[in-house]
């Protein structure tokens, strides 16, 4: 079959190097956006002639203002907001560590009970002739891997989170000198949180990987079973964080606008607003370090399916290496592809109008897949043998290298596709959120129609483009081939959070211009920068949820080999029970969230209405709102609320499996797969198009 043309130890050296490059390109990322300083600064004259502005001095005249007031403004209230949201992360961490200690305690009890703890070498699961390690071994490395991706998890939403609240304020003074430099300072700030969170899941990966192998030695079917842990770990956290994160912000955001906008005709983000600032972290708590979490769980989770199936194919079988960590290259490569994106849109391009913010951001997805299938192309050349086998239920099936570079970038592709139909339904420059916009002449009634029509609609194109994707990888290389289909959608990760991540710092800007009482035209420059943040983050979630779908069916097929399925026949009653009660678990899901938002909304509403009912001068502008208490009542609801549909979750699979065996359980898993991917795409671009219709009309108003 011949082999790789990359040595292993050119392997071994390649990747934590891509790792450490993104990590450092990061790094001069931060170090770019920390020349904004947030404190008044005269100590050296103005230089207009440097692009993008880094030499002036931050102060320039705004009409009207003290330009030293205004900056201490922004400084004070970034610090409100970057206090605000570290204390609930640590408090939500707090329960998420409990979870995490208790879950590792439950896979070591589940997977050492198996063979009664032994400390014994048993036959392995695939090839009954060879020896593996002993059962004790598999819990305790699996248990570990799961730890690992925990941890990793909940440091890319947090340090998401300390980028996003370092940035906020910076981009709304640089939109003092005009929309390219607060552009850039938002987009550069998103790419420190992309590349940390790539670089960081890749390296600990691989080390996880190298570490184990060290005790496994040659039983590459438990390393790589043991390693799937770590997938489970990031996945675990990103639930809980994107649900407790979900619920803070929209209860804030519900609280401070009903009241607010609707009841008293202040303008959003206005300092009076008692739910202002609880507002504002909430879009750091939910939208960057949920978002941040549940990212790396779908990469996680793709890299670990494609190493626990490629462990029982030839490359496993022959232990091979270099074709082993072709996951892990491909994710070196994305470094690298989005390294080389990211420059276009901070250093090559130059925003010069509003006009041009979104055409920036979609040649960001553009110029990554290309330059990324290049770079697929390369790495399938050089990793991969010129042919090999993958498992395939129970028989190996041959495969060619080339097979497998279309498997990796039909995936990438249909990310593009899943993006660009994103933005068509959620973008405020086309006829849907325009019509939605439209239906509000009528009223609230006919809006919510049309928004609700819009979202279902949004998900016809993406679902193709996921089903192509998976009739053209599983037909080139089986369970694999979905598995690394995943990875190629989610290969361009950096790039995808730093658009992203963009969104809710060009929010918190517009904000913090609000408060500090800066002219009109500078909200106008953040909201420019925020309405195409909507539709980014939409952009994000869209990614998230195609590669969900992707993995979630390569683990589902691991899960059936596994468990020695044979064939999943949905005529058989116990996996139709299954079938239809897994594709209703996304809405009982979506039903507890929504509660959970709706009752912490409603606390929310009555303290803003009772603080305007009883603070004296509030509303004057001469009495400062007890911002605090609102904070307080979205931290204690959303840690509270994020329990139960976390262990919905979490628990289905394990008591289904138990009591009613594993075949209901495959008709469970196989349900909520097909059911919760149309809710995601539905509901997430419902939402995106609901909020752009608001900026839309205000444009035209204004």
């Amino acid at each position: 079959m011949g082999g790789a043309l990359l040595s292993e130890t050119l392997t071994e050296i390649l990747i934590p190097v891509a790792a450490v490059v993104g990590i450092g390109f990061a790094l001069i990322q931060w170090v770019l956006v920390s020349r904004v300083k947030v404190a008044p600064d005269h100590s050296h004259a103005p230089n207009n002639n440097n692009k993008n502005g880094y030499s002036e001095y931050l102060i320039e005249e705004e009409e009207g203002l003290n330009d030293h007031n205004v900056v201490n403004k922004c400084a004070e209230i970034q610090n409100a907001i970057s206090e605000g949201a570290n204390s609930f992360l640590f408090t939500e961490y707090q329960y998420m560590g409990i979870f995490m200690v208790g879950f590792a305690a439950l896979i070591f009890l589940f997977l050492g009970s198996v063979e009664k703890f032994s400390t014994k070498s048993q036959p392995c699961t695939y090839n009954k002739e060879r020896l593996c390690k002993p059962a004790l071994a598999n819990a305790i490395f699996s248990t570990i891997a799961f730890l690992l991706g925990s941890l990793t998890s909940i440091l890319s939403g947090y340090l998401g989170m300390k980028i996003a609240t370092y940035a906020n304020a910076r981009t709304t003074l640089e939109a003092r000198k005009g929309v390219g430099k607060a552009f850039i300072t938002a987009f550069r700030s998103g790419a420190v949180m992309g590349f940390l969170l790539a670089a960081n899941g890749l390296l600990v990966l691989f080390v996880a990987i190298i570490l184990f192998k060290l005790y496994y030695g040659d039983d590459w079917e438990g390393l790589f079973e043991a390693i799937t842990g770590y997938g489970l770990g990031g996945s675990s956290m990103a639930l809980f964080g994107r649900v407790g994160g979900g619920i803070y912000t929209k209860a804030a955001d519900v609280g401070a606008d009903l009241v607010g906008k609707v009841e008293r005709n202040i303008p959003e983000d206005d300092p009076r607003n008692p739910a202002v600032i609880a507002d504002n972290v909430g879009d750091n708590v939910g939208d960057i370090a949920g978002m941040g979490s549940d990212l790396f769980g779908s990469y996680a989770e793709s890299s670990c399916a494609a190493l626990v199936v490629a462990s029982i194919s030839s490359f496993g079988n022959t232990h091979d290496l270099t074709a082993m960590c072709y996951p892990l290259l491909i994710s070196s490569m994305g470094i690298i592809a989005c390294l080389i994106t990211t420059l276009f849109a901070t250093d090559i391009f130059e925003i010069k109008a509003v006009k041009e913010i979104e055409p920036a951001l979609k040649k960001q997805l553009i110029i990554s897949t290309v330059v990324m299938t290049i770079g697929i192309a390369v790495v399938s050349l050089v990793a991969l043998p010129s042919s090999f086998t993958i498992f395939n239920f129970g028989v190996q099936k041959v495969v060619k290298n080339w097979e497998l570079f279309f498997c990796v970038a039909i995936g990438l592709w249909s990310g593009l596709v899943i993006g660009f139909v994103t933005e068509y339904y959620t973008s405020n420059a086309y006829s849907p959120v325009q019509d939605v916009a439209d239906s509000c002449r009528t009223g609230a009634a006919t809006n919510v129609i049309f928004g609700l029509a819009l979202g279902y609609k949004s998900v016809i194109i993406p679902i193709f483009a996921i089903a192509v994707s998976i009739f053209v990888s599983f037909s080139l290389a089986a369970m694999y081939g979905i598995a690394v289909a995943a990875l190629g959608m989610l290969s361009t990760i950096a790039t995808g959070l730093a658009i992203d991540a963009y969104g809710p710092i060009s929010d918190n800007a517009g904000g913090i211009a609000e408060m500090a009482g800066m002219s009109h035209r500078i909200r106008e420059r953040t909201d420019a920068l925020d309405a195409a943040g909507n539709t980014t983050a939409a952009i994000g979630k869209g990614f998230a949820i195609g590669s969900a779908a992707l993995v979630s069916l390569a683990l589902f097929g691991a899960f059936v080999s596994r468990a020695a399925i044979q064939t999943v026949d949905v005529l058989t009653p116990k996996v139709f029970i299954g079938l239809i009660v897994g594709a209703m678990l996304p809405y009982w899901f979506s039903a507890m969230t929504m509660k959970s938002v709706g009752s912490a909304a409603l606390k929310m509403v009555e303290e803003v209405r009772r603080q305007f009912n009883t603070i004296p001068g509030l509303m004057e502008g001469h009495a400062k709102p007890d911002y605090g208490t609102c904070v307080k009542i979205s931290t204690d609801a959303s840690l509270k609320e994020m329990i139960p549909p976390g262990c919905l979750v979490m628990l289905t699979p394990l008591i289904v499996g138990t009591l009613f065996g594993v075949e209901t359980l495959s008709g469970v898993l196989a349900g909520a797969l097909v059911s919760g991917v149309q809710v995601a795409i539905s509901a997430s671009n419902t939402g995106g198009a609901w909020d752009n219709a608001k900026k839309y009309i205000e444009v035209i108003l204004s």
